[in-house]
């Protein structure tokens, strides 16, 4: 056993330590807005929906609409969405060895906000309700597979590489949605647009929760059912393959899969960077690089961070917002700057 790994907090503590963070901040973030709720009104509210047996409506009705239809929804959303980029950060950079990968940085983001923005700005309405998402998925999916495919030459794929062929990519597409938003004829179709650029939370309902929650949830199960074969690529290809694992339908199967939980989500939030690259990070200092351990502890940690993210985003120059996104950025620019100096030191 290693010294760093002697060092560790025990791993129930580390997720009951994580999972009681998501509630407080959680609290919080229900809590702090333009109208401050007490904490003791914000779980009262819950309780009472609960069952009113379990606590006396004490609070005046508007506190209750602000807790159940306001904030709850977007708070919820907002762990959603954190918990789906650390858990696909952490299994990209499993799957192309790789700990600067990332859903933003590899173009997967973009290329499912180009499908967002183009189902918004074109009025598809072909499948439904299941368009936006749709579309999502299939930008997503068919951006990190162009990436892959420039990233990996002769059978072999650098770290320079994949990061300028993320980058390119990613800018082509973000100039096609330029294009697109510019183009529209339709106001409220741009404006909708340009926050699937930014990346944002606002205007959250219930009605928009449960598709996201349940991919994540989904994609989150699928990737801990693999996480063996995901520790065995951590060792490299050769090892992996001698192991007795398909590793190029392997990759191809969990980037379908990525790419879904992805264009899910930007359907819903935008596209928000470096949230998959900080987190996975983070976790392995935590946990270790261990699959089975590091993506329930990802998922949690996501959460956490982009609710808090969230709230600063919506109070630090309230009654406005910034989009969350740009948040994130300058959270993850400097960070993503620093582990490139780190690798090339």
């Amino acid at each position: 056993m290693t010294g760093a790994a002697t060092r560790r907090a025990p791993y129930p503590l580390v997720l009951a330590g994580l999972a009681a963070l998501v509630v407080a901040v959680g609290t919080l973030g229900v809590a702090v807005g333009s109208v401050r709720i007490p904490v003791g009104d914000v779980w009262g509210v819950l309780l009472h929906r609960l069952h009113p047996a379990l606590a006396e409506p004490t609070w005046p009705v508007v506190r209750e609409t602000i807790v159940l239809d306001v904030r709850l929804p977007r708070v919820l959303m907002s762990a959603v969405v954190g918990a789906g980029l650390a858990v696909c950060g952490m299994a990209l950079q499993a799957l192309v060895r790789n700990p600067l990968a990332d859903p933003m940085l590899l173009g997967i983001s973009s290329g499912a906000t180009v499908g967002a923005v183009l189902v918004v700005t074109a009025h598809v309405t072909v499948l439904g309700a299941f368009s936006l998402p749709s579309a999502a998925f299939l930008g997503a999916l068919a951006a990190l597979m162009l990436v892959y495919f420039l990233a990996r030459v002769g059978g072999r794929m650098t770290t320079v590489r994949l990061v300028l062929s993320g980058v390119a990519t990613a800018e082509v597409l973000s100039a096609v949605t330029g294009y697109l938003v510019v183009t529209s004829d339709d106001p409220h179709a741009a404006e909708s647009a340009l926050r699937w650029m930014l990346g944002g939370l606002a205007g959250t309902t219930w009605g928009m929760v449960a598709v996201p929650a349940v991919a994540v949830l989904a994609g989150t199960v699928a990737l801990a059912g693999t996480a063996r074969w995901l520790n065995l690529l951590l060792a490299g290809e050769e090892a992996a393959t001698a192991l007795g694992l398909d590793v190029h339908r392997f990759r191809t199967v969990m980037f379908v899969l990525v790419a879904l939980v992805v264009g899910t989500m930007v359907a819903v939030s935008g596209a928000i960077g470096f949230v998959g690259l900080i987190m996975p990070h983070v976790v392995r200092l935590l946990v270790g690089a261990d699959h089975r351990r590091a993506l329930p502890v990802a998922a949690l940690l996501g959460a956490a961070f982009l609710i808090v993210a969230d709230l600063v985003a919506r109070t630090v120059i309230a009654p406005e917002e910034v989009p969350v996104g740009i948040l994130t950025a300058l959270v993850g620019g400097p960070f993503f700057l620093w582990l490139m100096r780190r690798r090339t030191a």
